[in-house]
């Protein structure tokens, strides 16, 4: 590329930089989940098939969000780059893709869900700052032949310019951050709970070094969710409809729901996608209202009895997730938490309150930044994982993981400690096994047992010989089931399988 088209590459580039850093700042103060590329990559979650989407997940993990805004930024900055080789040929080409551009990512902000009535504000900013950008600086840079330079020579003052659109572009970029980061939610005070959990007995954390802790912290807790930016929720603004075929809807403000009798639960909560022997699993202590009781005072004390009828929770940034109604009832103590480990809900785990339901799989049973519960019928109205072929019944499977040693591992013969951790949600963990390559199931020493919706830490030591070993670990739930050796990929119900690592010993 000669010194020309480079210049009016950049010019494109920057043009479009301008632009969308100007309807970020926008955004920002109107609505943050219309800015351009969050507004667009948030259709493009959408519009992505469930085998991209697994596949995002197992590649990139948790970055496969800001791998997905690096994307969107990729295709912007190629046609912005297009729009400017097109300039100095042709105004109405290059302006043409530039308000191709803004228009599609106006209309991914007016069709995001709860981004409001000023959604196409944003998208306006970014065309009129865009284009006007462009014509500025392939003015300045000499492109057009002004000034004392021959046509397509670009002049340093041009270059000058370029420099400062840069500049430019990153102050108002810094500055749209700074605006979303204020809109930081208030802190709220827990309540105490009316039936607090004594301290975990002793023994459930064995202590043992590379076993993920039974309590993981708030910090370290996993996420994976579909929110590009996580919905900043004022507490003094939030509510809770409870609504649909239900004898009396209501609807609570923060306030009264903290008013509410408290309970504490220790719960393991895991995600759909986790595959076997992943990391979207976590354990904490919860405060919450029962969902039960909630539900009472919509006028439903007891389950209908009816497996079709659903609970439709819905998130504040429009996400929908759909729960048996009658695992909102029974006794397996469903909360509406706003408490985890001691401390208010973090914006990232789904403050000011979330949808936790034991036994299930988050995909149809913990909905972040919850503000509607609507009782309606499966066929009336999927819910978001519905509609891309996810099962309605997400029992969690039982699973173990071996956390030590890790896959590839170089050890030194003799004594290691192999150890992990199990969980079958509301069938407990009674016995975890280790085979070392082809030879017999050993029982391994689990963990005390805090409660059956909790996991169990587990470890078995082991006299390593030198060579390559295969370790695979397997476990039975309360039932007296085992651990499936079935192989199934997360889609659509759930990873099974059994966890195997290769180690080395030297």
């Amino acid at each position: 590329m000669n010194v020309r088209a480079a210049t009016a590459a950049a010019c494109g580039i920057l043009a479009t930089a301008l632009g969308g850093a100007a309807a970020h700042v926008v955004a920002a103060l109107v609505s943050p989940s219309a800015s351009p590329v969050l507004a667009v990559g948030g259709q493009v979650i959408d519009l992505t098939p469930t085998p991209v989407k697994e596949w995002a997940v197992a590649t990139f993990g948790t970055a496969d969000k800001p791998v997905l805004i690096g994307s969107v930024v990729v295709v912007t900055l190629l046609l912005a780059a297009l729009a400017g080789l097109l300039r100095p040929r042709s105004r109405a080409a290059a302006v043409t893709v530039l308000l191709v551009l803004t228009a599609l990512a106006g209309a991914a902000g007016v069709l995001r869900p709860q981004t409001g009535s000023f959604a196409w504000l944003p998208a306006l900013v970014a065309a009129v700052v865009g284009v006007a950008a462009l014509e500025l600086l392939v003015s300045r840079t000499g492109l057009l032949g002004q000034g004392r330079s021959a046509p397509g020579e670009p002049t340093r003052r041009g270059l000058l310019a370029l420099g400062g659109a840069g500049l430019g572009a990153a102050a108002l970029g810094a500055g749209g951050q700074a605006l979303v980061h204020r809109r930081a939610p208030a802190t709220i005070t827990l309540p105490t709970a009316v039936d607090p959990l004594p301290p975990l007995v002793k023994g459930v954390d064995l202590g043992r070094a590379g076993i993920t802790p039974f309590v993981t912290p708030n910090e370290d807790f996993y996420r994976i969710d579909t929110a590009l930016l996580v919905p900043k929720v004022d507490p003094r603004d939030w509510s809770l409809t409870i609504d649909g075929d239900v004898p009396s809807p209501l609807t609570i403000d923060l306030d009264e729901l903290l008013a509410m009798p408290a309970v504490e639960r220790d719960i393991t909560l895991n995600c759909v996608s986790n595959p076997v022997g992943g990391p979207y699993v976590g354990n904490a202590r919860w405060l919450g209202v029962l969902t039960r009781e909630l539900f009472a005072r919509a006028g439903i004390e007891e389950d209908p009895g009816n497996p079709d009828l659903q609970v439709l929770s819905t998130s504040t940034d429009g996400m929908t997730i759909s729960t048996p109604l009658s695992a909102l009832l029974d006794d397996r103590d469903a909360l509406v938490a706003v408490g985890m480990n001691g401390e208010p809900l973090a914006a990232e785990r789904g403050f000011p309150a979330r949808l936790l339901t034991p036994r299930l799989y988050g995909f149809v049973g913990a909905t972040k930044w919850l503000t509607r519960m609507t009782v309606t019928r499966y066929d009336e109205h999927p819910a978001y994982w519905t509609e891309r072929g996810w099962a309605t019944d997400g029992t969690v499977r039982t699973q173990s993981r071996i956390d030590t040693p890790t896959p590839s591992a170089g050890l030194d013969p003799g004594r290691v400690t192999i150890g992990g951790v199990a969980w079958a949600q509301g069938r407990g963990i009674t016995k975890v096994e280790v085979r070392v390559d082809d030879g017999p199931w050993q029982r391994a020493t689990l963990g005390a047992e805090a409660d059956i919706d909790c996991w169990r830490q587990w470890f078995l030591p082991w006299e390593a010989g030198e060579g390559r070993h295969e370790l695979t670990v397997r476990a039975t739930d309360g039932t007296g089931e085992v651990q499936t050796t079935d192989t199934a990929d997360p889609f659509p119900s759930g990873a099974t399988g059994l966890h195997s690592i290769a180690v080395t010993v030297t």
